[in-house]
C-alpha cells in the first residue's frame, strides 16, 4: 500500500453480455497483465441486471476462459489469471440503492487495505437507452472521492441521427464533464487505423508534396463482411449499414486522411480541432451520393426474428457505397469512396490511397524492377486486417518512397511472397506489420487507463459526424435497394461507378429484382392560374435547374446576356448545388447575378444571403467578377442606414445594366407567413409604389432587410417560385384558395405584367 501510486476501480456494466464475453474481459485482463507492476493496484467489478448468484456464475464462466498472449510463460499466466479472478467480483446493479451499496463496498475495501483511490472507470457495455439512468446513479452516489479521476466509457450507437445524438449528448453532459467521457469507436483501436496520423506525421518529408488533389487520384475506405445480420436484425432494422459502419468507423478513417496535420499529433485537443475543420470542408451528401443494396435473405430473416407479416418489405440497406467530396484546396475534386456491406465475398478492411500516374514507360516492364518502374501503380494501403494478408499492415509502393516506421512497434515483412494485392505482387511494396498484434479493445482499454483522449470520440466530433450523415439518411429512406444473393454469387451486381459527382450501379437493375413503387413521376398542372411543376424534391430541383439553364441559353442567344435575380433562404441551396455539379453548359460567362433580398448584416456573416450564394454557387462556377451584384447593405461601416442610400445605389445599378429594369428570370421562395423576397405581410414599403429597391422589417432576426419591390419583380420576363417541404404545406394550401391580397400575403401579389410565372412545388408542400 505504501508503494502504491493509488488504486484503480474498474466497473464493467453489462458484464455478462456478448461484447463483455468476446472482448472486454479479455481487454481488462490484458490491462492487468500490462500494468501489474506499474505501481497501481486494481479491483474489477462486473455488474448487470441479473441476480447475484446466476450473474456471478455467468461472469466467472467467462473469466475462467481468459487467455494470455503467446509470449507469456504458462506459469506466470496461471498466477496472473488467478490474481485477476481474486480481484474480480460481481454485483447486481438495478436500483439507486445498488449503486450506493457498491460505492460503500469500494470505500470499505480501500480503507481496509489502506489504499488511496487514484481513479474509477465505468464501462457502459449496455444499450444506449439505459445510459441516462445509469449516469444519474453514478453521478449521485458512485463518484470517486475528490482528487481521484472518473472515466466513463460509452459504446456506440450514440444516437440514430443528429437530433437523437444531440439529445443523448445533452442528457449525459448533465451528469459528466466532457473530459470524463470516453466514447468508443473500436476502429480507432485497430492498429492500422491508429497509425494513419503517426504515419503522416513521421513521413511529412515525402507526403507533403503529394498529399493533395494534384497527385491523389482517389481514396477507398472499405470494410467488407461475409457474415449476414442473422440474430441481429432487431438492431439492424433500426440502424442499417450506414449508421452501423460508415457514420463512425469509416468516417474516422476519412478524417485521419483528410484533416490538416496538427503540430503535435499526440495532443487530443489539436487533433480534434483539425478534425472539426475537416468536417466543415466536406461537401453535403445527396441521394445520388450513395448506392444501396440488401442481401436477399434479409427480408425473411427480419420476418422470422421480428415476427413481421409475410408481405413486410424492409427498406434497410445492408450494403452501401458512398461518394464523398471535400471542397478545400487540398482535396477538391478527389473522390473518396466509402464502402461496406454484409454477405459479401470476403472479410477485409483497408484504406487505400491511389496516386495519379503521369509516367509513360517506353521500355518493356519486364526489364525493370518494381522499385524503379514509374509505370506501375503508386499507392499507400493501411490494411486493417483479415483478407489475403490476415494481419494489420502498412504497404507503400516501392516506386513512391521507403517510409519511416517506428522500429519498436512495426517491422518490415521480409521474404518475397507470391501473394498479390490490388493486382500487384507483394514484392512491389514495402510491407510493415505490427511487432505485436493487439486486439482493438485491448488497445482502447489501455488508452482509457492512460487517459489518451485522442483515441475517442468527443461530443463535438460526434455531432459533426451526425450533422454530415443525417441529410443523406433522410433522403434515402425511400430509395430503391439493389437486391443481391450474397457471397461470391454477387458477381458484378454491386459494382458501381462515379459519374458527374454521383454514383450509380454499373449494371442496370436485373428484371427479376424487386423495385420500390415508382412514385417519382413529375406532374404538371395549374396553381393560382399559373403553370405548376410538382415532383419529389430532388426531381423537382433537377427540373428547375434544367429550366433555368434553358432560359439562360435562350436569352444569351437572343440578347447576349442573362440577368438572374436569386432569393436567399435555405430552399435555393440544393438548387445552387445542382447547378454547379450538373450544368456544365450553363452560360455563366454571360450571366449577371443579382440578389432579390439581403439581410442587413456584413456579407461575410453566415446569416447573409450573399454569403450562402457565394459558398454554394459562386465559388464553384465561372461568373465574371463584374457580373456579380451583391446588395449594398454595408456602407460607411454601418448597415442599412437610409441616409447612405443603399437602395438608390442598387436601383441605379439595375437601371444602368438591366434593359427596362426587366430581369430575365427572378427566383422566389415563400415563407410560412406568405412573405416572398423580404416583403412581409403589412410591409410599409415595397408592396406598391414607384420604389424599386426598399428597406423592410422582418418579424424575425435579423430584422432589417433590403429587398426588390413587388412592382420591380413583376416587370421580370419570368418568375419561378420554389416551395419545398412539409413545413410549407399549410401556406401552400392557403395560397391555392386566396386571391390577389399582397398586404396579407405578399406572394399573392406576384403577377408578372408581361412575363410568365411558374410554380415549382414539391409533393410534401403540395400534399403534406
Amino acid at each position: 500500500a505504501e508503494a502504491s501510486q493509488g488504486h484503480i476501480t474498474v466497473v464493467l456494466l453489462g458484464a455478462t453480455g456478448d461484447l463483455a464475453k468476446k472482448y472486454l474481459w479479455q481487454g481488462l485482463f490484458q490491462l492487468y497483465m500490462d500494468q501489474v507492476s506499474s505501481g497501481h493496484s486494481f479491483t474489477f467489478h462486473g455488474a448487470a441486471l441479473t441476480a447475484l448468484e446466476p450473474g456471478q456464475r455467468l461472469m466467472f464462466d467467462v473469466l475462467k476462459k481468459l487467455t494470455c498472449p503467446p509470449d507469456e510463460s504458462p506459469d506466470r499466466c496461471a498466477v496472473l489469471k488467478d490474481q485477476f479472478l481474486k480481484l474480480s467480483q460481481y454485483h447486481q446493479l438495478k436500483t439507486a440503492e445498488n449503486y450506493t451499496v457498491l460505492n460503500r463496498e469500494i470505500e470499505t475495501l480501500l480503507r481496509q487495505e489502506g489504499l488511496k483511490e487514484a481513479g474509477r472507470i465505468f464501462y457502459f457495455s449496455v444499450p444506449p437507452f439505459a445510459y441516462t439512468e445509469i449516469a444519474r446513479h453514478i453521478n449521485s452516489s458512485c463518484r470517486p472521492p475528490p482528487g481521484a479521476w472518473l472515466r466513463v466509457v460509452l459504446e456506440k450507437p450514440f444516437g440514430h441521427d443528429l437530433e437523437s445524438a444531440q439529445q443523448l449528448a445533452a442528457e449525459l453532459t448533465g451528469f459528466f464533464r466532457e473530459e470524463e467521457m470516453y466514447r468508443v469507436d473500436h476502429y480507432l483501436g485497430k492498429q492500422a487505423v491508429a497509425h494513419i496520423l503517426p504515419f503522416r506525421d513521421q513521413n511529412r518529408q515525402f507526403l507533403d508534396p503529394i498529399w493533395n488533389r494534384h497527385h491523389v487520384e482517389r481514396v477507398e475506405i472499405v470494410l467488407k463482411e461475409t457474415v449476414d445480420a442473422k440474430g441481429r436484425t432487431s438492431f439492424y432494422e433500426q440502424y442499417g449499414v450506414i449508421r452501423d459502419v460508415l457514420q463512425n468507423h469509416l468516417t474516422e478513417a476519412l478524417m485521419f486522411l483528410t484533416m490538416e496535420l496538427p503540430a503535435n499529433v499526440s495532443r487530443a485537443e489539436e487533433v480534434l480541432q483539425c478534425k472539426l475543420q475537416a468536417f466543415q470542408s466536406l461537401r453535403g451528401l445527396e441521394k445520388n451520393s450513395a448506392v444501396l443494396g440488401q442481401y436477399q435473405a434479409y427480408a425473411s430473416q427480419v420476418q422470422e426474428e421480428l415476427q413481421k407479416a409475410q408481405d413486410y418489405i424492409s427498406t434497410t440497406p445492408t450494403f452501401a457505397g458512398v461518394l464523398i467530396h471535400n471542397d478545400n484546396l487540398r482535396w477538391e475534386g478527389v473522390p473518396f469512396l466509402l464502402t461496406s456491406g454484409k454477405a459479401l465475398d470476403e472479410r477485409v478492411g483497408y484504406v487505400r490511397v491511389l496516386f495519379k500516374n503521369r509516367a509513360y514507360c517506353t521500355q518493356s516492364e519486364t526489364l525493370r524492377d518494381a522499385g524503379h518502374s514509374q509505370c506501375k501503380a503508386k499507392q499507400i494501403i493501411f490494411y486493417i486486417g483479415h483478407g489475403i494478408l490476415n494481419t494489420p499492415a502498412v504497404l507503400v509502393s516501392r516506386n513512391l518512397f521507403r517510409p519511416v516506421m517506428p522500429e519498436g512497434s512495426w517491422r518490415e515483412a521480409v521474404g518475397q511472397s507470391d501473394l498479390h494485392i490490388f493486382g500487384q505482387p507483394l514484392s512491389d511494396y514495402y510491407v510493415y506489420s505490427p511487432v505485436k498484434e493487439r486486439d482493438a479493445y485491448s488497445v482502447l482499454i489501455s488508452n482509457i487507463y492512460h487517459g489518451r483522449k485522442d483515441f475517442f470520440i468527443t461530443t463535438e466530433n460526434l455531432l459533426a459526424s451526425w450533422g454530415f450523415w443525417t441529410p443523406l439518411l433522410d433522403s434515402i429512406s425511400h430509395q430503391p435497394l439493389r437486391l443481391y444473393p450474397g457471397g461470391v454469387e454477387n458477381q458484378h451486381l454491386l459494382d458501381f461507378e462515379m459519374v458527374s459527382g454521383e454514383v450509380a450501379f454499373t449494371l442496370g437493375e436485373p428484371v427479376e429484382q424487386r423495385l420500390m413503387p415508382d412514385d417519382y413521376r413529375t406532374v404538371q398542372s395549374k396553381f393560382r392560374q399559373s403553370p405548376l411543376v410538382s415532383a419529389w424534391s430532388e426531381d423537382l430541383i433537377s427540373q428547375l435547374a434544367s429550366d433555368i439553364e434553358k432560359a439562360a441559353s435562350r436569352t444569351v442567344a437572343r440578347s447576349g446576356q442573362f440577368h438572374l435575380a436569386l432569393s436567399g433562404g435555405s430552399s435555393p441551396v440544393v438548387l445552387f448545388q445542382r447547378l454547379t455539379r450538373h450544368h456544365y453548359a450553363f452560360p455563366w460567362k454571360h450571366t449577371h447575378i443579382w440578389l432579390v433580398d439581403e439581410r442587413c448584416v456584413p456579407l461575410t456573416d453566415t446569416e447573409s444571403n450573399f454569403f450562402s450564394l457565394h459558398n454554394h454557387l459562386l465559388q464553384s462556377v465561372r461568373v465574371p467578377y463584374f457580373n456579380v451584384h451583391p446588395m449594398p447593405v454595408h456602407l460607411h461601416q454601418r448597415l442599412c442606414v437610409e441616409e447612405d442610400r443603399g437602395t438608390e445605389l442598387y436601383a441605379k445599378e439595375i437601371m444602368a445594366l438591366v434593359a427596362n429594369a426587366s430581369f430575365d428570370l427572378v427566383l422566389l421562395g415563400v415563407g410560412t407567413d406568405g412573405h416572398t423576397a423580404s416583403l412581409f405581410p403589412r410591409s410599409e414599403n415595397g408592396l406598391e409604389g414607384a420604389q424599386t429597391v426598399v428597406l423592410t422589417e422582418s418579424p424575425v432576426k435579423p430584422h432589417q432587410r433590403m429587398s426588390l419591390s413587388l412592382p420591380l419583380i413583376n416587370r421580370a420576363r419570368q418568375v419561378f417560385v420554389l416551395v419545398l417541404g412539409k413545413g410549407k404545406h399549410d401556406i401552400t394550401t392557403l395560397l391555392s384558395r386566396v386571391g390577389h391580397e399582397p398586404r396579407k400575403w405578399p406572394i399573392s401579389g406576384v403577377s408578372p405584367s408581361s412575363g410568365q410565372l411558374v410554380w415549382y412545388v414539391d409533393y410534401e408542400a403540395l400534399l403534406g
